[in-house]
């Protein structure tokens, strides 16, 4: 967090809180009222001061206001940034991979270090290509399909020197998983 907004924060502690402004697109994409975000210094700004409380709440510290953050899916939203590392939309690199879930619709959630990401879809391909069964065979489609599907399957995500487990989970279930409120309110 900016030290000017630290001493922003001690200096008016009682703004009121800000909800409904901003939003975090499935892409990573900073939305303001609905529109993306195009100014760099302000898409820094807020990905600088990126945060959330113990609620599962998550928001941008503005100066002495929070700005909370409607999230479309997931509080961190991963992109590849070359074949063999990942990187939060804030810039954060991926060390480790704790968890790896395929829902229902075939989007994939990783739990990191940072917390519950969804992976940006334009990177799906390049990890669904790391799936292997119990054997170590490249998953099929059918494999992929029958997970999503069913719920059920012995797949794996191999990636770095790590094979995780994919698990099953169903999109409305993701935030009460991993603890977060995708639309907060006051």
């Amino acid at each position: 967090m900016d030290d000017a907004v630290r001493t922003a924060m001690i200096k008016w502690p009682d703004v009121p809180a800000c909800y409904g402004w901003l939003s975090l697109d499935r892409r990573g994409q900073w939305r303001l009222q609905g529109e993306p975000v195009r100014h760099g210094g302000l898409e820094t700004f807020l990905q600088r001061n990126y945060s959330h409380d113990e609620m599962g709440n998550w928001f941008v510290q503005n100066g002495p206001q929070k700005v909370f953050v409607e999230l479309d899916y997931a509080p961190w939203v991963l992109r590849l940034a070359n074949e063999s590392s990942l990187v939060t939309h804030t810039g954060l690199a991926v060390q480790n991979l704790e968890r790896a879930l395929l829902d229902e619709e075939g989007n994939l959630l990783l739990l990191c270090e940072h917390g519950p990401a969804l992976l940006d879809d334009r990177d799906l391909p390049a990890l669904l290509a790391c799936m292997e069964n119990a054997d170590g065979h490249p998953a099929s489609d059918d494999d992929l399909l029958t997970q999503m599907a069913t719920g059920f399957g012995s797949l794996f995500l191999r990636w770095q020197q790590q094979r995780i487990p994919l698990e099953s989970l169903l999109r409305r279930e993701a935030a009460e998983e991993f603890s977060f409120i995708p639309l907060p309110s006051p």
